[in-house]
């Protein structure tokens, strides 16, 4: 009796489990991507070691004291709320936008104040962004 044998099978590589988690994963990513441009200021930070600008004629300077109060160009507001600080950044800017715009905060003010405060300027649609800085004694 005479068997035919059998041709061996060459194994076989099923590639749809692999496609579906390649798929899976694609889909996990793009879910959990956010999409969002986050808008930065960008700040200009002096240097305290070198000379003091030239100050142009008209420009927003905001100071906060310890307790987080603001006055803008040396004028208090009513409160500290960020609508507030709009309104009066605002009013004293008027429609130009390209102006600087220096924040003076106390050493002991909270980061949350000066934070506002440089919300407020990017909500307002501020570019130039400048701190105000003291020439320290030690140096001297």
């Amino acid at each position: 009796m005479k068997l035919r044998s059998r041709g061996v099978d060459e194994p076989d590589v099923n590639l749809t489990p692999l496609i579906d988690v390649v798929f899976l994963l694609l889909i996990f990513f793009m879910v959990s991507t956010t999409f969002d441009k986050e808008s930065e200021l960008s700040i200009e930070l002096p240097n305290a070691q070198g000379e003091a600008s030239a100050r142009e004629t008209l420009q927003v300077e905001v100071s906060i004291d310890a307790k987080g109060n603001y006055a803008i160009n040396n004028e208090r507001i009513i409160n500290s709320q960020i609508n507030t600080l709009k309104a009066a950044i605002a009013k004293v800017a008027g429609d130009k936008r390209d102006i600087p715009m220096i924040i003076s905060a106390d050493g002991r003010a909270s980061h949350q104040s000066v934070v506002a405060a440089m919300d407020a300027a990017r909500q307002l649609g501020f570019s130039k962004l400048t701190f105000a800085t003291r020439l320290s004694t030690e140096d001297k």
